[in-house]
């Protein structure tokens, strides 16, 4: 009988405090899939990276790995990076099989915690604010791909209608637009009371705290609006169940992410130049560097993998299977990969990440 265990795969963080959040989420996924190992990694910025956490499942025996990405979304990550890194060290250890499940999406559970999140928000002001006399503004990490930037608009709408606010906007950390200053200039026109910030994101980090920075400046500008920043969603009970679930997933089969509207498959306005592109990680050269004191002892120290062989097919991730594409993401994360990357094909819109300083409103 094959013996299965968990991989959580993680983007990293140049920040101590976003490590030491994906680890708990780590943790509260392993307490509740008692019957699995449970080991983790990053797939940059920090370590362990993720083939240090596939070899720690080896070492206990494991011949069948569940992997799933520690993340809300499917963008370049998700649909290209992790998996090229997990298929290159399948290829490399004969007699191992990676199963790749699907990101957390648009999720109920994560709506509740998001709702509670923003409650716990409302409940620390001392005023009383009607929600009918509230914006809400929810804050998406930002991508280069429009599919995934549209579950940010999905996620509010549902928080808007479900919670009762008197209108909802969104913006964006980084690479879409528009931007975070650009989308609070624009809410504090609409003559609302309150504006509630709630970064949809699962841990902290440089873009969760940018976020709060600007929301701050913003609040200074306007001191006849309230503005309430929320929490992110991190270690929410529900967000752990979320997690199991996608582990649950993999092994019923049901673990294919949607990519009806993958722009590396079909001809979405405005990225068509991206379809059919290969699939690869665009991280060797970041992995495992940054952040490193809770590196385990003979843990990698990062560098290239060796090159990634082309792949032929195109399925969804399922056992053993590629997703064959590539992605762009160009300073997703407030850095330059160093890669030629395809640009986002409004990059230089006047509310875009090229036209305005992600750090500043001005």
């Amino acid at each position: 009988m094959r013996k299965i265990g968990v991989m959580v795969c993680g983007h990293g963080s140049r920040d101590d405090e976003a490590i030491a959040e994906f680890a708990s989420v780590a943790a509260g996924i392993a307490q509740r899939l008692p019957q699995y190992p449970v080991s983790s990694g990053f797939l940059e910025f920090a370590r362990p990276v993720i083939r240090d956490g596939l070899d720690e499942l080896r070492a206990k025996g494991c011949d069948r790995i569940l992997a799933i990405p520690g993340m809300l979304f499917a963008a370049g990550h998700v649909k290209n990076d992790v998996p090229s890194v997990l298929n290159e060290y399948a290829a490399r250890h004969e007699g191992l099989t990676i199963s790749y499940g699907r990101e957390l999406a648009v999720e109920s559970k994560l709506l509740k915690a998001a709702g509670q999140r923003i409650e716990e928000a409302e409940q620390r002001s001392p005023n009383k604010v009607a929600r009918e006399d509230t914006l809400l503004m929810v804050v998406g990490r930002g991508t280069s791909d429009s599919d995934a930037n549209s579950n940010i608009t999905k996620v509010a709408r549902m928080l808007w209608e479900g919670m009762g606010f008197g209108w909802s906007e969104v913006c964006y950390s980084g690479v879409t637009f528009p931007l975070v200053g650009p989308g609070l200039e624009h809410a504090v026109k609409l003559g609302y009371k309150r504006i509630i910030v709630f970064p949809y994101f699962l841990f902290t980090g440089v873009l969760v705290k940018r976020i709060y920075r600007v929301t701050d400046q913003m609040a200074e500008r306007h001191p006849e609006i309230e503005f309430l920043k929320a929490s992110y969603l991190n270690d929410h009970p529900f967000v752990l169940d979320c997690f199991a679930e996608r582990v649950e997933e993999i092994l019923i089969g049901q673990n294919n992410m949607n990519c009806g509207l993958c722009k590396y498959r079909e001809q979405v306005l405005g990225f068509e130049a991206e379809v059919g592109l290969p699939q690869q990680s665009h991280h060797h050269h970041v992995e495992g560097i940054g952040t490193n004191k809770d590196a385990p002892n003979g843990a990698s120290q990062g560098g290239s993998l060796l090159p990634l062989k082309p792949v032929a097919d195109h399925h969804h991730h399922g056992d053993g299977h590629h997703h064959d594409h590539g992605h762009s993401h160009a300073q997703d994360h407030g850095h330059d990969h160093g890669h030629a990357h395809v640009p986002h094909p409004h990059a230089n819109h006047r509310h875009g990440p090229q036209r305005r300083n992600p750090e500043a409103l001005d």
